[in-house]
């Protein structure tokens, strides 16, 4: 329903459509994200100007059109070269002030590059390792990351239709090969190991897939926050307070936003690690609608003064890439408590690091 109009170029009235939807449903609001996806599907197929079709989209359900949009241009793809790679998403970094839609550009290509890959992680992270700017390819890491669980947990999401449309185009040759192939597919969650992909993948892929992993866990333990928790706690020690920020991110869409529900399932965190799951939890509020009061508003009602540092600062490094000047960074920042407010300020690069974050951090080394 929302991909027709999408297609015909009507992106805004979909995402406009899609928004009703979500104010009206909070299951729609729950899985958005995805449906965001294939609305930027819709509208990228058979379009070849990436900046073109972008602006058509919107930030809404964590920016889904943009990455939807790189995903169609994956389709009728066989491979990518590097030159290619590097190509997609260069009209992005021309500008500081546009490293926000970089960021949906590069990590759609992780989207994009496990799909075309048939969901064959390592290569699809293979694909993100051709970009030669290291932060493009961690953001294309992400991508790739949540394609995998995303494929798992929601096998009719629009990119796995958009794939198996590739897979008929390629006629039946490549059906007959590709039997083998799907005989030895990457597994991409494994139930008896809570940490698996990350347990297995390199180090420099470690980080990313840890900002992924709660939701492989949640999947596997179906939805039992407290036990993903103490799973995050057998991380390896310099990936913890990764895993828990990711549980934050995954503690947005179980409470709904709802901020005493999500206050509540951080709660369930053992203490040194609170502040991480609401790190996690406010960048998710803000990436819903790259707004950043969202994020202000919840800080506001988070219990601990540690955890409200780091919800703080947080914010402020949303905040660094929502705004293109310092001026505007520290009015972003400034609604903020005026005890926390150098904890946005730093976030936001425009200070130094305060004393609570520095006892935060000691806290989990």
């Amino acid at each position: 329903m929302l991909a027709a109009p999408a297609s015909k170029g009507y992106v805004k009235v979909a995402m406009g459509a899609l928004n009703e939807l979500g104010a009206r449903d909070p299951e729609v609001r729950r899985t958005g994200h995805v449906y965001a996806h294939a609305i930027g599907i819709a509208a990228g197929t058979g379009q070849s100007d990436i900046a073109r079709t972008f602006t058509q989209c919107s930030e809404s359900f964590q920016s889904g059109c943009y990455h939807g949009v790189i995903q169609a241009r994956f389709a009728g793809l066989d491979s990518l070269g590097a030159k290619e790679a590097n190509d997609l998403c260069a009209p992005f970094r021309q500008r500081e002030s546009d490293r926000w839609i970089r960021f949906q550009c590069v990590h759609g290509m992780g989207h994009g590059l496990t799909m075309l890959y048939d969901h064959d992680l390592p290569k699809g992270l293979a694909g993100c390792d051709l970009l030669t700017d290291w932060w493009d390819q961690h953001s294309c890491y992400s991508g790739a990351f949540m394609e995998n669980i995303v494929n798992v947990t929601m096998p009719h999401h629009p990119a796995s239709a958009l794939a198996h449309h590739h897979d008929d185009m390629a006629g039946m040759d490549h059906d007959m090969a590709s039997m083998d192939h799907n005989a030895r597919k990457f597994k991409p969650v494994d139930s008896t190991d809570q940490l698996y992909p990350c347990s297995i993948m390199s180090e420099r892929y470690l980080s990313a897939c840890y900002e992924m992993q709660t939701s492989v866990m949640l999947y596997n333990n179906k939805g039992d926050i407290a036990g993903a928790a103490k799973s995050c706690e057998s991380a390896p020690q310099a990936m913890r307070t990764i895993c828990f920020a990711s549980l934050g991110r995954d503690v947005s869409s179980y409470s709904q936003q709802n901020h005493a529900e999500a206050i509540r399932m951080c709660s369930l965190v053992v203490t040194k690690y609170q502040p991480w799951c609401y790190y996690g939890l406010v960048k998710n509020f803000i990436d819903l609608e790259a707004r950043s009061q969202d994020g202000l508003s919840l800080c506001r009602e988070v219990p601990s003064s540690e955890s409200k540092a780091v919800c703080y600062q947080a914010v402020g490094e949303q905040i660094l890439v929502l705004r293109s000047t310092d001026a505007e960074r520290r009015a972003g920042c400034s609604p903020a408590e005026a005890e926390y407010l150098d904890a946005c300020l730093y976030g936001a690069r425009l200070a130094q690091v305060p004393v609570i974050l520095t006892k935060v951090w000691a806290a989990v080394r």
